[in-house]
């Protein structure tokens, strides 16, 4: 038996209770330790509560003002390099990281000494960090012949780099998003897994069709020119448009259900998919993305239909009249969704990437 640490700031989409599932059902034991408890509702392990983190407001202001002020990730700009590499930017935000590390150890190192975090025999990152910004946990980890594995999910690769004192530790990267992988040098492509149990695929169309789009952000997804032509066509076909907007997880989840085809974003600023596609084709629903010519190389197979903002009325029109079709291709979605995001498949995957790196 294996025992696998996973850290992360947050429990943000459910994927580490995912992971501790994956392990467990191959006879691993698997724990996740986050920085603070997630927003949305997700299962916690172990949380440790530390202060000077996201998502206390108050910290979030005074970050915004010493970046503004001095400079730090800016969430319009990708950075260069292979891979980018993150700076302070001024002596502030560089002593601010010193002192916050200071302060941490008061809560880590008793956690490290409780759960004995040092004593398993693969830990993964989350977003390249982890709990102290001059690596000194990863350092232990690898003195004690401890693989680090990490996994990107976008932003933090794209806008912010990765941290040296990490980075040097790090075995293998893994990501979920194709065009990470020219980003790295050690990264490899893994998908996301997805519980799909849990989900009650519809068997038939609602009366009336019904189109979902489910956002946080509007400015991502190009969620308001989603909503416009939804609601054009609610008028003019009689369609339902299902809005979803700042809802708690389990609510979201719960509306979706009603939808028939779902909308995930047609800008492609994160581009590709994400867990809401995958939960709606596991729902049986026909998911319209923002696939650009790479994915679809990349994964020829793939269900999805790609709408960008100059197409997106004209293709849901074309789905919209033709609901044999549409019944297909929701079948088509939840088939493909089973066989490359199940705990199985991506679990499989996972564990070939093992063998290779003889971890």
């Amino acid at each position: 038996m294996r025992k696998i640490l996973y850290i992360a700031p947050e429990n943000v989409v459910g994927n580490l209770n995912l992971w501790q599932k994956i392990h467990r059902s191959r006879g691993n034991e698997c724990r996740y330790i986050t920085y603070f408890p997630s927003v949305f509702g997700f299962p916690d392990d172990i949380c440790l509560n530390l202060p000077l983190v996201a998502p206390q407001l108050w910290f979030l202001k005074f970050r915004k003002w010493i970046y503004s002020r001095d400079g730090g990730p800016d969430p319009t700009v990708e950075l260069d390099g292979i891979p980018p590499i993150w700076q302070p930017g001024s002596r502030l935000i560089s002593t601010f990281f010193k002192g916050r590390d200071r302060l941490w150890r008061y809560w880590v190192e008793p956690a490290i000494q409780h759960y004995n975090l040092l004593d398993f025999d693969i830990i993964h990152l989350e977003t390249g960090l982890e709990f102290y910004r001059n690596g000194s946990f990863v350092q232990r980890a690898v003195d004690r012949g401890i693989p680090v594995l990490n996994t990107f999910h976008g932003i933090e690769l794209r806008h912010r780099g990765v941290i040296p004192a990490i980075d040097e530790h790090i075995r293998m990267n893994f990501t979920s998003e194709l065009d990470l992988l020219i980003r790295h040098p050690k990264i490899r492509y893994l998908f996301l897994p997805a519980d799909l149990h849990q989900f009650r695929p519809n068997n038939e169309l609602h009366d009336p069709i019904t189109i979902c789009h489910a956002t946080r952000n509007r400015h991502f997804k190009g969620s308001d020119q989603i909503i416009a032509v939804g609601r054009k066509l609610e008028e003019e076909m009689g369609i339902r448009f299902l809005l979803i907007e700042n809802c708690s997880h389990d609510e979201t989840l719960r509306l979706k259900q009603q939808a028939d085809i779902y909308i995930d974003q047609i800008t492609n600023v994160a581009p590709g998919y994400g867990m809401n596609s995958i939960e709606a084709m596991a729902m049986g629903q026909v998911c319209c993305a923002n696939i650009d010519t790479e994915y679809q190389a990349f994964l020829p197979d793939h269900p999805f239909v790609h709408v960008t903002p100059e197409s997106l009325e004209t293709k849901l029109r074309e789905l919209l009249a033709d609901p044999k079709n549409l019944g297909r291709l929701a079948q088509r979605s939840k088939n493909w969704v089973g066989q490359r995001h199940s705990l199985q498949a991506v679990g499989d995957q996972l564990y070939q990437y093992y063998q290779e790196l003889q971890v």
